[in-house]
């Protein structure tokens, strides 16, 4: 047995060396210095240790409008894009000579660049002295007047990335449902049919329950994917995203590193614990839920 588990732990050493060097390490690292009052990257010295960083950090207006960007983003997209996976998920599975090639259609925007996502959309929606992009020439069609979606309002703004995001995201969710529906047992939908169970009866009764556990894991890794957002930003609205209004909190802890107002390592690191923070406490929340919730059969 002392054999066995010696084994079992020389396996596990490289996973671990790595989870430490590249995890455990950073992490530790990036608390030490969120706490580095006044800390100069060049002389590795700062003058004190305090909270000074996290109160700089919360009073900030920009990364104010960075969380706001980011929870709107968060529980938009996800809810959003979960729902509308399922509904196709659920219509895939009810096509059976054509699946694997509508399959194979909607995972083509998870497989694409996502910064050539970002161009299309833009080219989409921007207004520019030639036209006024594809989006307003639908809307103008049905007697709206055009909007610019990105140089434009707020509400504007945040919609393109909002829609761009579900676009991203959205084919592998419908990859996991489509193989999660699959994966259900038609004894189970046999015995509800002999019960005289209605349609939407049969959805809520069986189906969900037995696809729960993927619809947890796509919601967890789904609020996880959106706070760390950033890059479909810059695709939309491009790399001064303070200016635009449309920063997120990875878009200011990259800024407060490298940007215009880079250098402050500091600042960086307590908005980064910030972050993490956040994600913790909403994964924590959503395991408490899903064990009242989630069937693992």
């Amino acid at each position: 047995m002392e054999n066995q588990n010696r084994k079992g732990w020389l396996y596990l050493l490289p996973a671990a060396l790595f989870l430490g060097v590249f995890l455990v390490y950073p992490l530790i690292d990036v608390l030490i210095y969120s706490f580095e009052e006044n800390f100069n990257f060049a002389s590795q010295e700062g003058t004190g240790v305090g909270l000074y960083n996290f109160s700089y950090v919360l009073h900030d207006p920009y990364f104010l409008q960075a969380v706001k960007n980011t929870f709107i983003l968060v529980f938009i997209t996800v809810p959003l894009s979960t729902g509308i996976a399922l509904l196709i998920s659920l219509g895939l599975s009810s096509i059976k000579k054509l699946r694997n090639a509508f399959q194979t259609i909607y995972f083509l925007p998870y497989v694409t660049n996502t910064l050539a996502v970002g161009l299309v959309f833009m080219i989409l929606f921007k207004k520019t002295p030639y036209t006024d992009g594809f989006a307003n020439q639908i809307i103008n069609f049905f007697g709206g007047s055009s909007v610019d979606f990105i140089d434009g309002p707020y509400w504007a703004k945040m919609f393109v990335l909002c829609f761009y995001t579900v676009w991203v995201v959205m084919p592998f969710k419908v990859l996991i449902l489509t193989s999660a529906l699959a994966s259900v047992n038609d004894t189970y939908y046999q015995a509800a049919r002999v019960d005289g169970t209605s349609r939407s009866g049969i959805f809520f009764k069986v189906t969900l329950p037995m696809i729960s556990p993927s619809l947890f894991y796509l919601v967890i890794t789904g609020f996880i994917g959106a706070f760390k957002a950033y890059s479909d930003a810059v695709a939309l609205f491009g790399t001064n995203l303070n200016v635009a209004e449309m920063n997120t909190i990875v878009g200011y802890v990259y800024d407060m590193l490298y940007g215009d107002s880079g250098g402050y390592p500091s600042y960086a690191s307590a908005a980064a614990i910030i972050l993490f923070t956040i994600v913790l406490t909403i994964t924590c929340i959503n395991l408490l839920v899903s064990k009242k919730h989630v069937h693992y059969s």
